[in-house]
């Protein structure tokens, strides 16, 4: 199966969601290049970034279970 890497950008400013945001991670944890989280006091929200590797179905899938999470908005940014 074809594969694209991509990144994935989250805001969370909800942090109850932080919980089942980790859980839908870990689901697709195979597909994860790397991770970097970084929390913005000031503002009192999370930033993460990803990088992934997997089929643009599966990235696009993540995204959306992503963004269906209350108070946490997500963006993906896919290689050519």
């Amino acid at each position: 199966m074809e594969t694209r890497v991509a990144v994935m950008s989250i805001i969370v400013e909800n942090t109850s969601a932080v919980e089942e945001l980790n859980a839908i991670l870990h689901e697709y944890r195979d597909y994860i290049i790397g991770r970097m989280g970084l929390p913005y006091k000031p503002k009192n929200i999370n930033l993460i970034s990803i990088a992934l590797d997997a089929p643009q179905d599966a990235i696009s899938a993540l995204s959306g279970r992503i963004g269906n999470l209350e108070g946490v908005s997500v963006k993906a940014a896919f290689s050519k």
